[in-house]
């Protein structure tokens, strides 16, 4: 077994005891999905003041939440539509969070350049989610693309751990407005075959 592996085994456990343990206490998926909010939030405070590491550190507890609150609900048979959705809509606000932090502590220090560019991310991060959501109201599936929330959010980590925000942001307003344009044309492709599919006059 190579290490990265072994991390990944012994991850996985400590997973799964935290899902046990968490199921048996019967506590509501949508209320762990909360408590990862409110984590993010005071992760954010954080940020705002320049405590990168300690941010970083913070960001890491609140995505065991993120992790467990889907799987807790399937073991302990809670899995609703509405727990999706909420789900869904708690992560638009945990990651808008995160970088509202930023933009105060970019703000603070009077790096204007660096304001623009977190509020460039922000929109990429709301886009990536958005585009996919509305392009499967019209096609199946639109899961094409590199940058989603996991990825977005191990970047994130990274950049506060190893004091690299900079260029982290640098990569997901690139990466990230490069995603939303693949969507956008992994759309009009499906779409254009769907319509010429279609018979004349339907």
């Amino acid at each position: 077994m190579t290490f990265t592996k072994a991390i990944g085994v012994g991850a996985g456990a400590i997973i799964k005891l935290i899902v046990k343990a968490l199921a048996l206490s019967r506590i509501s998926p949508n209320a762990l999905t909360l408590i990862g909010l409110l984590i993010n939030i005071y992760a954010a405070v954080l940020l705002a003041q320049g405590r990168f590491l300690a941010a970083g550190l913070v960001i890491i507890g609140a995505g065991i939440f993120d992790m467990v609150d889907g799987r807790v609900a399937r073991a302990t048979g809670q899995v609703t539509r509405f727990g999706g959705f909420f789900d869904s809509v708690i992560d638009r606000y945990s990651d808008l969070a995160l970088l509202m932090g930023l933009l105060v502590y970019y703000a603070n220090v009077g790096r204007n350049f660096y304001v623009v560019l977190t509020a460039v991310v922000m929109t990429a991060s709301v886009m990536i989610s958005y585009t996919r959501s509305r392009s499967e109201n019209t096609i199946p599936s639109c899961k094409v693309g590199f940058l989603e929330r996991p990825e977005r959010i191990v970047l994130f980590i990274i950049g506060a751990l190893f004091d690299r925000m900079a260029p982290v942001l640098w990569v997901i307003a690139v990466v990230g407005n490069i995603t939303v344009i693949h969507r956008m044309w992994h759309t009009w492709l499906v779409t254009k075959a769907m319509d010429q599919k279609e018979p004349a006059g339907s």
